[in-house]
């Protein structure tokens, strides 16, 4: 079981600090599981702080669907095709799995499959009689029995053979001699001198000796002379009978019709291709037909082994691909209250401070836990960035206390650890305008609607006029894409402490919004830096205006 720390899609600083802290933390508290995660792409700025502090990027996750190799059987019994049946029916006797057993071949693919339904039909519904063939080798039908050799070498090379069972008359015994292949016969016989003698000095193909009994030095001799096996086994004869039949090779009982899964295979689309299957057991493949793992229909109810703990977002639209199918076991967050649900009760700590790396910092003062000198590094640089160093209106008191906390561990003043930050590659000169649009954008429903706002932070606007155009180009690609109401983009200047909005979308709406208009689809909002507190309200606020609007031109 694995326990992934991830923050939103298209994370921001505060996002992947805070999970890297916050696995770090789990760990010293005694939860080894957890794991740093992320489902989106890093950038110039996030990249320098991990760096700076000495940290991988987390682990990269874009979809965390519950897949078929999440809960396939991979130590999987398997059947050779040139084996004895006899012998797979022993590994399969012993194993978890019930109903077919896959055969592959030299290379390990899966060529067929054989059922116990099957085995069982062919052992013991259809009983050999006397003059019956059986298609196998000598060896294999030694080894079946587990029987002793006396005379002669079995041999490897399988045969058709005719089985002819000792169990009439000496006279009709010889009949049947006379019109049988003696080469390809195995004679079946028990404790009867005379018979074995009549069948060594015909030359048959081989003696099988039931129930124990050594026949005479006599007919050995012969025997040895004629190149004739003989073969002892103690079972009595009905039961050789049923042996013998378990050294046919597994290809004789092939089914080659059989359907297979991938292992990338989400349960869900598993679920719905084997609902009206009869087949029990399904063969995992991968390239080439190799065998990866077996996967049957109990295998739905295991456990996915991982589960999520979110950071820096509580809406499933900003959430990694497959959220809603795998267990959320705690969530830590300073935005507003989103749609998950859960399954079970869990741990939500949701507060109104400036960064979630302000949580996680006081989750170390919580349990009495030490922050360490890197985590309390990455932990400012969340913090800062997200509150551009204290000066957003999201800034709390809270904020400050630990920042100063933060400060005093790495002996780094804030402000030296802001300018760092935010002198490290302009988005707007570094990215493209679609990398620009999506670098750090959030997905928002509300009221039956669907839109997305991004953000990105400028030491100044210089770069601005020459991507104007062509970031209100993208974000209209963007959203005519997605079906969104609209699309925005929070270009702010973290040194005024002003910002830009660029918007694309259904005209009623943006016909609403009110601030100075700096051009056509972009707006200047002065004093306006803070996405969740400032902005986000405003534009949730304008949907009831524009949805009146509408209703009335209706």
């Amino acid at each position: 079981m694995k326990t992934f720390v991830i923050g939103h899609k298209n994370p921001d600083m505060d996002a992947i600090c805070s999970a890297l802290a916050y696995a770090e933390f789990k760990h010293v508290t005694g939860d080894t599981t957890a794991v740093a995660a992320r489902c989106g792409n890093t950038n110039e700025r996030i990249d320098y702080v991990l760096h700076r502090f000495g940290f991988e990027p987390p682990v990269f996750l874009s979809d965390v669907t519950p897949r078929v190799e999440d809960v396939m059987e991979t130590k999987v019994i398997t059947a050779q095709a040139e084996e004895p049946i006899f012998h797979a029916l022993s590994r399969l006797r012993t194993s978890r799995i019930r109903g077919l057993l896959p055969v592959i071949d030299r290379a390990s693919r899966c060529i067929g499959l054989f059922s116990t339904h099957k085995l069982t039909d062919y052992l013991l519904l259809n009983e050999p009689q006397p003059g019956c063939t059986i298609h196998a080798s000598l060896a294999n039908i030694r080894e079946s029995l587990n029987a002793e050799v006396l005379a002669g070498i079995p041999s490897e090379q399988p045969e058709i053979y005719s089985l002819l069972v000792a169990a009439v008359a000496e006279g009709s015994f010889r009949s049947l001699l006379e019109s049988s292949t003696l080469q390809r016969t195995i004679v079946v016989v028990g404790d009867r001198p005379r018979i074995i003698e009549m069948a060594a000095e015909a030359g048959v193909g081989a003696l099988l000796l039931t129930g124990g009994s050594r026949p005479a030095a006599a007919a050995l001799t012969l025997c040895e002379k004629k190149g004739i096996a003989v073969i002892l086994t103690t079972l009595d004869t009905s039961s050789t009978l049923i042996h013998i039949r378990g050294a046919i090779r597994a290809h004789q009982m092939l089914e080659e019709k059989f359907r297979a899964l991938s292992a990338d295979l989400t349960l869900e689309a598993a679920r719905r291709t084997l609902a009206l299957s009869s087949q029990s057991t399904f063969p995992v493949l991968g390239e080439n037909g190799a065998l990866l793992g077996v996967f049957s229909k109990s295998d739905f109810l295991k456990p996915i082994p991982r589960q999520l703990i979110l950071v820096d977002h509580n809406e499933l639209s900003q959430a990694v691909i497959g959220a809603d199918e795998i267990p959320i076991v705690e969530i830590l967050d300073h935005h507003r209250l989103g749609s998950i649900s859960t399954e079970a009760p869990i741990l939500f700590v949701n507060r109104p401070v400036g960064s979630t790396c302000t949580i996680v910092a006081t989750s170390y003062q919580t349990a009495q836990q030490p922050i360490p000198a890197n985590v309390a590094g990455i932990l400012m640089a969340g913090l800062i960035s997200d509150t551009l160093n204290l000066t957003s209106p999201t800034t709390t008191a809270v904020d400050r206390e630990i920042l100063d906390h933060l400060a005093q561990i790495t002996n780094i003043a804030p402000t030296r650890l802001a300018e760092e930050i935010f002198s490290v590659g302009s988005p707007l000169l570094t990215l493209t305008s679609q990398q620009a649009i999506t670098a750090d954008c959030k997905e928002y429903r509300e009221r039956g609607h669907t839109f997305t706002i991004s953000q990105v932070e400028e030491i100044s606007f210089s770069h601005f006029p020459e991507k104007r155009e062509s970031l209100l180009n993208a974000l209209e690609t963007y959203r005519l894409e997605h079906g969104y109401l609209f699309s925005a983009l929070l270009v702010t200047d973290v040194n005024t402490q002003n910002s830009l909005l660029l918007m694309r979308g259904d005209e009623n709406y943006l016909n609403q919004v009110d601030y100075p208009t700096e051009e056509r689809f972009v707006w200047q909002l002065d004093g306006i830096v803070s996405r969740k507190k400032q902005l986000l309200p405003y534009l949730s606020g304008l949907l009831t205006i524009s949805e009146r609007l509408i209703k009335n031109n209706l």
